[in-house]
């Protein structure tokens, strides 16, 4: 990481400490760390990429506009994270895994009361996933599937069957965005992470459920049709956001944002 512009004081390194080098794991741990949240708080990030002309992906996947370091951070927020929250739709395109256990954070979690990794959380209205993916059939914490109470039955059953855990969060077939925060925050699961897509990041920003945009703004241009990295129904007003911290390395910005 190459430069830090002074607008947080998360981490303890002084910006000329900082500057002109690679930042450690802990260094940005530190950096990226959750608030301290009370019993009964939760708090919602997201972690998004984007070229500079507004592209939320490339040909279908985030990877081509994202880089090294971008990759560090992503591995970083979910490494603090009990959840993470992604779309079925993301699951497909970009071919999710189980969440790792890594040596580097193990001791942070362990302190922190956490589990070896993340859970992840897939939020879906169709179940239409493939059960057979080590994702469902052998993750490292058991993976929950987030649906509403009239999603196919047969499917719910499917999802059970290899596995996972389905989580009722909407009357409906899908979900409701701010049920999805509760009903996660109810089983502990109060550090929450979205890696989208678009749709899922629209869902969370349309019903005021996030709390923290982690956006890496990546110094490409592709033109073409892609998503932004929020889509879906619009809000009445913009949501005002405060910037929390700006780093860059590699022409990369890497922005936080948190609700005032």
């Amino acid at each position: 990481m190459r430069r830090l512009f002074p607008v947080t004081d998360q981490t303890s390194a002084s910006p000329e400490d900082l500057a002109d080098r690679e930042w450690s794991l802990d260094e940005l741990a530190e950096a990226y760390a959750y608030p301290a949240l009370g019993p009964a708080d939760h708090w919602l990030r997201a972690n998004m990429v984007s070229t500079l002309d507004g592209a939320g992906q490339h040909d279908g996947r985030s990877q081509p506009i994202s880089g090294e370091t971008d990759m560090r951070i992503f591995g970083t927020l979910r490494a603090l994270a009990d959840v993470v929250v992604v779309g079925a739709e993301t699951v497909r395109q970009e071919g999710y895994r189980p969440a790792r256990a890594r040596e580097a954070f193990a001791a942070r979690r362990a302190a922190a009361g956490q589990g070896p990794a993340p859970v992840i959380a897939v939020v879906t209205a169709s179940l239409a996933l493939d059960f057979t993916l080590p994702l469902f059939t052998s993750p490292l914490v058991r993976t929950l599937v987030l649906t509403g109470a009239a999603a196919p039955a047969e499917r719910v059953a499917e999802a059970v069957g290899a596995g996972a855990e389905v989580v009722v969060a909407g009357e409906g077939a899908g979900v409701d965005p701010a049920r999805v925060v509760q009903e996660l925050a109810a089983r502990g699961l109060r550090r929450q992470l979205t890696e989208g897509g678009p749709q899922l990041l629209g869902q969370f920003v349309a019903a005021d459920a996030l709390d923290e945009l982690c956006l890496t703004i990546s110094p490409m241009l592709t033109a073409g049709d892609a998503q932004r990295i929020a889509g879906g129904p619009s809000v009445t007003v913009p949501h005002r956001l405060a910037p929390a911290c700006v780093l860059e390395e590699a022409g990369f910005l890497f922005t936080r944002y948190r609700r005032i």
